[in-house]
Order: C-alpha cells, then structure tokens, then sequence
C-alpha cells in the first residue's frame, strides 16, 4: 500500500538527484570556461539560452495544464523536466 508520504519521499530523492547530476554539470562547465577561447564564449551563449528555453517550456507546460493537477504530479514533472536538460548537458559535456 502506497503512503501518502511516498511521493514526497520520491520527489524529495528526485531534487537530491538532480542537485547532484546539476554539480556535475556545473563543474565540467567551469572547466570549459575557464578554457577559455571560442569555446568558451560558445559555451556560455548556450547555457544562458538553454536556461531561457528550459524555463519557457515549463511556463507553457504550467500555463497548459501538461504539469498534472496535484502537488505532487507538478513537482515531479518538473524535476523530470530540469533533469532531462542536466543530464542532456553532462552527456555532451562529459
């Protein structure tokens, strides 16, 4: 029998994971900008346009109702959400 606390506890491993996968990403970032050059500079175009898109597409899932109707289904999807772009980010990153 699923408890009421059981989604919570999954989101609450969902945010710790992303918190972790999100450190990983930002120190192969630094490690590219501190690089220097035109990598560098393309880099941190990307991130900042990424940033903006990735919250553009969570603003439309919100405003359509795509995010679910309970606290718990908005939470989830949007940490599923931001941990498709990590994880995108530290594959090609890594």
């Amino acid at each position: 029998m699923r408890t009421p606390y059981a989604d919570w506890m999954k989101i609450g491993l969902d945010s710790w994971m992303l918190g972790m996968e999100a450190s990983t990403v930002i120190g192969l970032r630094l490690t590219k900008l501190a690089a220097g050059g035109p990598g560098a500079t393309a880099e941190a175009q990307r991130m900042v346009a990424e940033k903006m898109q990735a919250a553009w597409e969570l603003q439309v899932a919100a405003a359509t109702g795509r995010l679910g109707s309970t606290p718990e289904a908005q939470a989830s999807k949007t940490l599923r959400h931001y941990r498709r772009k990590v994880r995108a980010n530290a594959k090609r990153l890594g």
